[in-house]
C-alpha cells in the first residue's frame, strides 16, 4: 500500500460533453470512458483528512487540506477505469511541490470549506449538523478557491444534500466508483490504483455555483451541472503505481 488516507464531505458536480474533446486530454494509451454517449468533466471537491504513507499514521498538518480538482474519465482497452485530473487545487504548498514533481498538476490556492464542519486534525463532525436541519435536507457545504494572482482562477460552488434520497442510479456509480488514475510520468502513462467502499451516495442540489476552474483547465461548459452529488466521504487506499503496457 502506498498510501492511506480519508476523504470527507465530497461534493461532485458534472457536464457533458463531447468525447473528441475529452480525447485530446488523454494520455497515450487510455481513450475516454463513455457513459450515455457523453464524456463528462467533474468539479469535486472534499477535505483529505489524515494521509499517510504506507501503514503509518496520518501525517500531521500536510496530511489534512482541502482539495478542488478538475478532472475526466478514462479507460484502458482491457476495460480499466480511471480517471484523469486537468488540475488539483491544495491549500498545502509542500504537497503540492511534491506532487508536481512526480507529474500530478496540483496547483496551490487559498481553499475554505464552508460551512467549517470538520474539527482540523481528525474530521470529526462537530456536532450532527446536517442530521438536524429541517427535514430531510443538509444544509450547504461547498468549497471556495481562490488561486494566487490578481488574474488567476477563482472558484465557488456548493450544494445542500438530500440526504433522504441516496443516488445508486447508473450515472452516479460511473462518476463516482473509480479505481484509480491515469496520468503522466517522464512521457509515459501510469496509472496508480486506488481502492475504497462505494461512495454513501446522496442526490443535492445546487446552493451556489460561480466557477473558472473548468475553464482554466481548457474546458468549457455552460448551464447547469447534469450531475449534483454529495458523500459523507470514505476512507481509500492507493498501490503500487504502474506504467501502461508493462504488467506491473
Amino acid at each position: 500500500m502506498f498510501s492511506d488516507q480519508r476523504w470527507l464531505d465530497a461534493v461532485f458536480l458534472h457536464w457533458r460533453i463531447p468525447e473528441a474533446l475529452a480525447a485530446k486530454f488523454m494520455p497515450t494509451g487510455v481513450q475516454p470512458d463513455v457513459f450515455d454517449g457523453s464524456s463528462w468533466v467533474g468539479l469535486i471537491g472534499f477535505r483529505m483528512v489524515q494521509a499517510g504513507l504506507g501503514h503509518g499514521p496520518g501525517i500531521a498538518y500536510l496530511g489534512s487540506f482541502n482539495e478542488v480538482n478538475v478532472r475526466l474519465y478514462s479507460r484502458e482497452p482491457d476495460g480499466t477505469r480511471g480517471v484523469v485530473f486537468l488540475s488539483l487545487d491544495a491549500n498545502r504548498l509542500p504537497v503540492v511541490i511534491a506532487t508536481r514533481a512526480v507529474g500530478i498538476p496540483y496547483v496551490w490556492s487559498r481553499i475554505r470549506q464552508w460551512p467549517p464542519f470538520l474539527d482540523g486534525h481528525d474530521g470529526r463532525q462537530r456536532g450532527n449538523h446536517r442530521r438536524s436541519a429541517a427535514g430531510t435536507r443538509g444544509l450547504p457545504v461547498g468549497y471556495s478557491v481562490h488561486r494566487f494572482g490578481a488574474n488567476a482562477a477563482r472558484s465557488h460552488f456548493g450544494v445542500v444534500p438530500r440526504l433522504d434520497t441516496a443516488a445508486t442510479d447508473p450515472l452516479s456509480i460511473f462518476l463516482t466508483a473509480r479505481f484509480g488514475m491515469h496520468g503522466r510520468l517522464d512521457g509515459r502513462t501510469i496509472y496508480v490504483p486506488n481502492t475504497h467502499q462505494e461512495w454513501p451516495l446522496f442526490s443535492a442540489d445546487v446552493h451556489r455555483l460561480s466557477d473558472r476552474l473548468v475553464q482554466a483547465a481548457g474546458i468549457s461548459v455552460s448551464g447547469p451541472p447534469e450531475s449534483v452529488l454529495y458523500s459523507p466521504g470514505v476512507r481509500t487506499r492507493f498501490g503500487r503505481p504502474r506504467l501502461l503496457g508493462t504488467g506491473g
